[in-house]
């Protein structure tokens, strides 16, 4: 495995992809920095690859940064712009379609027996795109970070340029074989208008 000297963030909104990303960069021998505090089940049966201390990163809990040189760590969008500036991230965004993320989120919630959110749709769409507006302009304003957008539904259904696209973004290294593996579109359950998919 080449060496890198960049923190590889897996980023995006949530129930967008992020964690199947993960794994996939795991399986292509990206070592991947997880502490497996959040344990694996039925929304993400193969994991969730979170780093607890991520969450503490508006606190100003940076410390951790330097551990994941050379690695792939899960960043969800919201807290991109809190990373130190003084590292170089190759950030792997995630994009998935609107109606996808916001179905994904209730079938969580109604699999564990929580009250889902009473904001419609339509509300919940609009905070999201805010959301990104004011995330592009964080990425517009940081010399040190390099981005990919790879879209969910065509790494399902189509992952072979996408994957090659992460190989020329991250390193070529990376094990393409290995990493379409790991993609189960069966897990692909809240497509559009259709009746649930991994984070």
């Amino acid at each position: 495995m080449a060496e890198r000297t960049f923190v590889t963030v897996v980023s995006g909104l949530p129930r967008s992809g992020t964690s199947l990303m993960m794994k996939m960069l795991e399986a292509g021998g990206l070592p991947v920095l997880t502490d497996g505090l959040r344990r694996a089940d039925e929304d993400n049966p193969r994991g969730y690859y979170e780093f607890e201390r991520v969450k503490q990163l508006p606190r100003g809990d940076v410390q951790w940064v330097p551990e994941a040189r050379g690695k792939a760590v899960k960043v969800i969008s919201a807290l991109l712009e809190h990373l130190p500036p003084g590292d170089e991230y190759r950030v792997v965004f995630m994009r998935r379609r609107m109606e996808e993320v916001l179905a994904s989120q209730r079938q969580m919630l109604v699999r564990r027996g929580e009250a889902a959110d009473a904001t419609t749709d339509a509300a919940m769409t609009a905070l999201f795109d805010k959301h990104l507006h004011r995330i592009e302009a964080w990425f517009a304003g940081q010399p040190n970070v390099r981005r990919l957008d790879v879209d969910y539904a065509l790494l399902m259904t189509e992952p072979g340029p996408r994957i090659e696209a992460l190989r020329h973004f991250l390193g070529p290294d990376l094990d393409a074989g290995a990493m379409a593996a790991v993609i189960d579109a069966g897990l692909y359950r809240q497509r559009a208008r259709s009746p649930g998919a991994s984070d």
